[in-house]
């Protein structure tokens, strides 16, 4: 593999997976997005099962704690919280290790709402978040046939960083 002269790699891969279960009552939002649909997904924050996936996969790109370590389901001041707010904190981190997000490949699988006509908001939206362009976020929805997954959403996701390349100034002429 690749490596800097301080040998870290000039790449890296960061997988993440969550999953709710919808719950009448409650908006139903992915990947920042809120869908028309009778039941959104429980959680302690909001329930975007996409982004708390992106989460996860940054961080583990660049071995940091999981979401749950950083935001636990037990504090109380998560409670409703927008998911954007540890996607921002995922992202910070990643810029501070010297990373950059090339690529962000994600599935959802979930019976219903189905997502082929809100995949382009939300790519966009994920995209923006994400501060890339919105062809470098892909995003597949499958039916969890035959899995008895019928009231469950789940995201898998796969991120690529790659290195900052740090502008370094000329030696000054004598």
């Amino acid at each position: 593999m690749p490596t800097t002269k301080d040998r870290r790699p000039t790449t890296r891969i960061g997988y993440g997976f969550d999953s709710h279960e919808f719950q009448p009552g409650i908006p139903l939002k992915i990947g920042g997005v809120t869908l028309k649909h009778d039941k959104g997904l429980g959680g302690h924050s909001d329930g975007d099962v996409l982004l708390h996936a992106i989460t996860d996969a940054l961080l583990g790109a660049i071995a940091a704690p999981d979401i749950g370590a950083l935001f636990p389901p037990s504090d109380p001041k998560w409670k409703g919280a927008e998911s954007v707010i540890f996607l921002r904190e995922a992202l910070k981190r990643v810029r501070d290790a010297g990373y950059a997000i090339a690529n962000v490949d994600a599935s959802l699988v979930l019976a219903a709402p189905k997502i082929g006509p809100h995949s382009a908001a939300i790519r966009t939206r994920v995209a923006e978040f994400l501060g890339i362009r919105c062809d470098c976020v892909g995003l597949k929805a499958k039916t969890p046939e035959g899995l008895n997954l019928d009231n469950t959403a789940l995201a898998h996701v796969v991120v690529l960083l790659e290195i900052v390349k740090v502008q370094t100034k000329p030696p000054r002429k004598k």
